[in-house]
């Protein structure tokens, strides 16, 4: 069983910045993918992005990439989403996601894919 809890979302004006933080604990960790998604009102749940917690790997939605980055801190049980250039369009609630099999990287958009998940932290963009 794996816990995660975010934190760090918030109101902010366009063009601001967030970090978003996911503590995972539970089961160790090195073959996880771990993955952010977000979920706007009357809006499916979306892939934001992922990371293999083993390497690093990183993978983005196309709407995301340049301005978003997502890492890891192994020490810390922690992943990251830092968010720059925010947009009145990325605001929703953002969900951290986690799978124990980092495999095969195609699914990893996909939020069937993952087993666990937090229970989401509101970001808004005010435009």
């Amino acid at each position: 069983q794996v816990q995660l809890v975010e934190s760090g979302g918030g109101l902010v004006q366009a063009g601001d910045s967030l970090r978003l933080s996911c503590v995972a604990s539970g089961r160790a960790k090195s073959n996880y993918v771990m993955g952010w998604f977000r979920q706007a009102p009357g809006k499916e749940r979306e892939f934001v992005a992922g990371i293999r917690w083993s390497g690093g790997s990183t993978y983005y939605a196309d709407s995301v990439k340049g301005r978003f980055t997502i890492s890891r801190d192994n020490a810390r049980n922690t992943v990251y989403l830092q968010m720059n250039s925010l947009k009145h369009e990325d605001t929703a609630v953002y969900y951290c996601a986690a799978d124990g099999n980092a495999g095969n990287s195609n699914f990893y958009t996909h939020q069937g894919y993952y087993e666990y998940w937090g229970q989401g932290t509101q970001v808004t963009v005010s435009s």
